[in-house]
């Protein structure tokens, strides 16, 4: 686990090389296909020499929940546990992984009525003005939610819209826990200062441009079928792109908003870390990293 650009992906690869393990993908992004610059999808080459499960089994169209995660994941763990090897979860996106650590409730479906409503607030009046409202009916998810966040402030306040309850009550009353055959391992990769982070993220957003990032959104954009409203288009940096090719601002503005997206989402992946039970917290900047990384996992 870690904020992005903490050196994840490199340091998974490097350890397949040293144990039986086997990488299953905990991204949010990397499930869609097309979508490989901007998600940070592992190169075919390294994928080559360290395969990754559940990158590139959806199309951009369709949706992905946490539910769907777990229910992918679980089996995975079985395939590969079968075959006498270790299954090492690699990625960000902590809902996936708290899925798979606490079960899920059952929520109510995704309504477009309900949706676009939500949307036609948030583009007459701001995402501000959806958070004030989810604040009213459900101020503990509010309160968790940042006003920014746009893809989890439409669906907590979607869900009550749809079951007249706050997410937060319908948790408490139904929350299934995890019945795991297996134990969980939770291993952090955190950097020590926030600004070296900063520092990686905007070097990495560089050579992402430099591979054709903005090419990549814009095949995207020129299919016809896709929206902003999606899941997948809605990813960092992704969503700030396609809004840059639509002409809403200049391609400086896109670069200044793509970093602070950045930046924010991995404060949310620290918020998540700093609360999270059981975790042992590596250094992403220390020594032979790969070797006590190794120690934690064997």
């Amino acid at each position: 686990m870690g904020p992005t650009a903490s050196g994840k992906t490199g340091i998974a690869v490097d350890l397949v090389q040293h144990a039986p393990f086997e990488i299953i993908s905990v991204d949010s992004a990397q499930v869609y296909r097309g979508m490989d610059i901007g998600s940070g999808k592992p190169s075919a080459d390294i994928l080559a020499k360290a395969p990754h499960r559940l990158i590139n089994i959806r199309d951009p169209l369709d949706t992905y929940s946490a539910a769907d995660f777990r229910s992918d994941a679980l089996k995975e763990i079985v395939d590969i546990q079968t075959q006498g090897k270790i299954p090492l979860l690699v990625g960000g996106t902590m809902l996936y992984f708290k899925a798979l650590r606490d079960g899920l409730v059952t929520m109510p479906s995704a309504n477009e009525e309900v949706r676009n409503k939500i949307l036609e607030l948030a583009n007459r009046s701001g995402w501000q003005a959806v958070h004030d409202r989810l604040a009213v009916v459900d101020p503990d998810a509010a309160a968790r939610i940042h006003p920014n966040d746009s893809q989890r402030l439409q669906r907590a306040l979607e869900i009550y819209e749809l079951s007249g309850k706050p997410m937060t009550k319908i948790h408490k009353e139904g929350k299934q826990q995890a019945d795991l055959p297996f134990d969980l391992k939770f291993i952090a990769l955190i950097p020590p200062q926030r600004s070296t982070l900063h520092e990686k993220i905007a070097q990495r957003f560089h050579q992402m441009l430099e591979q054709g990032f903005v090419d990549e959104v814009r095949k995207l954009h020129v299919r016809g079928d896709l929206n902003p409203s999606l899941p997948a288009i809605r990813s960092v940096g992704y969503r700030q792109i396609w809004t840059f090719l639509e002409g809403a601002y200049d391609q400086q503005t896109m670069q200044e908003k793509v970093l602070a997206a950045t930046r924010q989402l991995a404060k949310r992946q620290l918020t998540w870390l700093r609360s999270w039970p059981d975790l042992q917290i590596i250094d992403s900047e220390m020594p032979k990293i790969n070797e006590h990384c190794l120690k934690l996992m064997v």
